[in-house]
């Protein structure tokens, strides 16, 4: 069930501090983490989104780091550790099939998933599991790679997420990025 997943070796490649120059976590994700919260790192890789957030939510905070590939989230658990930031992470290998969250539902407060979307065969699944894990009003980042998604995929990508119970609140600019912030819709 899944598309071309990327290779774990390439994880060290996309973790570079080279990559802060064009994709620096802090200004992306900067204005919606706050200390204290319960954020969630979809397709979290080797931790380059991960470690920061982990900043970010401070030592009353947690990052839930989820990835398909083992090897993906043995690294960021010693990254983590040689961070002290292990603490502040919570790592889940999922399956193709499923993120493996359903005890954690209603709990997140900010979600990232960030360059995995097309990887994956069944989005409106993705969404649907990361929209229950959700606190309502809460948000999610959602960016894809132009040089793998067209604008036209990206729209495709973007009414799944809609059917599935996100609002679109803003188009973000981040280099080499389709990215868009998403609020869960409030009940009722």
């Amino acid at each position: 069930m899944v598309r071309h997943v990327c290779p774990w070796w390439l994880g060290y490649f996309l973790a570079s501090p080279l990559r802060l120059w064009g994709q620096d976590p802090g200004k992306i994700l900067g204005p919606y983490i706050n200390e204290g919260m319960k954020v969630m790192d979809v397709g979290c890789g080797m931790g380059f989104f991960s470690l920061p957030m982990a900043g970010m939510v401070g030592s009353t905070g947690q990052v839930v780091c989820i990835d398909l590939q083992e090897k993906m989230i043995k690294s960021l658990e010693k990254r983590a550790a040689k961070a002290g930031l292990f603490d502040r992470i919570e790592t889940r290998v999922c399956s193709p099939n499923s993120l493996e969250i359903n005890d954690i539902t209603g709990e997140i407060d900010f979600a990232l998933v960030f360059a995995v979307v097309h990887e994956v065969p069944d989005s409106e699944a993705l969404f649907s599991q990361v929209h229950q894990a959700m606190k309502p009003g809460s948000k999610l980042l959602l960016g894809e790679p132009k040089g793998h998604v067209s604008a036209d995929d990206f729209e495709q990508t973007t009414a799944i997420a809609r059917r599935c119970g996100f609002e679109v609140v803003d188009h973000l600019e981040i280099k080499r990025t389709r990215a868009i912030l998403l609020n869960k819709k409030p009940l009722g």
